[in-house]
């Protein structure tokens, strides 16, 4: 058995909200072998939960994973279905489009019925233009969810459990998951932080970064960086945030030398409070910053660290 994903949360939150506007049911849908205590977890967060436990899904399969959903949508006629857009949904979704002659739309950040005109917000060009996607009329609406634009609200109350027995699967002889190749673990998971310190090239130099370690450790954070450092081989990858990267949304984000450009801010922007450090006034960074301080990062890092020594100190 596994365990849930952040996106799995992010489309249940989404869905709520396009529910309770429309007086209408969440109903959320669990395809895997062994899955029932994440069936229990899951009631928490939709009206009801339909659970299909079968050996053959126990690894994510798209022609079976499609097969099953066919059957469930004909059945409980579902007018929007929502996927987390990820690789697994990416892969499904269209083919699922296909089979229902449905309008399908990616990324997307909002959904919405506009007098009974189902529309979606998504953006392009990296985050540079919003658009509205009105869909044609369709008994189905399918939707691939971008993970992080939401935060997942648990319900007081817990949503029925329903076993999803008897559904017919054909088989793939053609398609077939020979070996499951996990990547290498992560030291960090930004993913998950609370509390975040980024780094960009205005740090000038990886020979700067224990003091931005040292800040980290004082405040109880986790490093990441925009795409430069990562060119520059300064830190890894895996603490990329950004279009190219990772999508965050910590407490806190404090973005230090970077200029804000929309690659990275595309992968931060949902943050609950972000403070940004740079020596130029007219960084974009600012434009998204909740609090800004503009000077010399290597007078301002300093004072700041002892700062919260000090604050720190009083406190024992």
């Amino acid at each position: 058995m596994g365990e849930l994903r952040n996106a799995t949360f992010d489309v249940l939150t989404k869905g709520r909200e396009l529910a309770q506007k429309n007086n209408a049911r969440l109903t959320a849908i669990i395809i895997g072998h062994n899955i029932g205590p994440l069936g229990e977890e899951l009631a928490y967060y939709a009206d009801e939960v339909l659970v299909y436990d079968d050996y053959k899904v126990k690894e994510f399969h798209s022609e079976y994973y499609r097969q099953v959903l066919l059957q469930i949508i004909l059945d409980r006629k579902p007018e929007v279905i929502l996927i987390p857009h990820t690789s697994y949904g990416l892969e499904l979704a269209p083919s699922l489009a296909v089979e229902l002659n449905a309008p399908i739309v990616t990324d997307v950040l909002e959904i919405s019925f506009e007098n009974g005109i189902f529309t979606a917000i998504r953006e392009y060009f990296g985050g540079k233009l919003k658009a509205k996607i009105v869909l044609r009329e369709s008994p189905h609406y399918i939707v691939t969810i971008r993970t992080g634009v939401s935060k997942s609200e648990k319900n007081e109350s817990k949503g029925q459990i329903t076993k999803i027995q008897n559904l017919y699967l054909v088989d793939m002889s053609y398609k077939r998951v020979i070996k499951l190749i996990k990547p290498p673990p992560e030291t960090v998971n930004i993913t998950s932080a609370d509390i975040i310190v980024a780094v960009g090239r205005g740090i000038g130099d990886v020979k700067n970064l224990p003091l931005i370690e040292e800040l980290s450790s004082v405040i109880g954070g986790v490093i990441a960086c925009s795409r430069p450092v990562v060119d520059m081989k300064w830190l890894p990858k895996e603490r990329l945030v950004g279009l190219s990267g990772k999508i965050v949304k910590p407490k806190l984000y404090l973005a230090i030398g970077i200029s804000g450009q929309f690659y990275h801010v595309y992968g931060m922007m949902n943050s609950e409070l972000i403070v940004a450090m740079n020596k130029d006034p007219n960084a974009p960074i600012f434009n998204v910053a909740d609090y800004g301080i503009v000077g010399d990062l290597f007078e301002i890092l300093p004072q700041l660290i002892n700062k919260i020594k000090e604050f720190k100190g009083r406190l024992k």
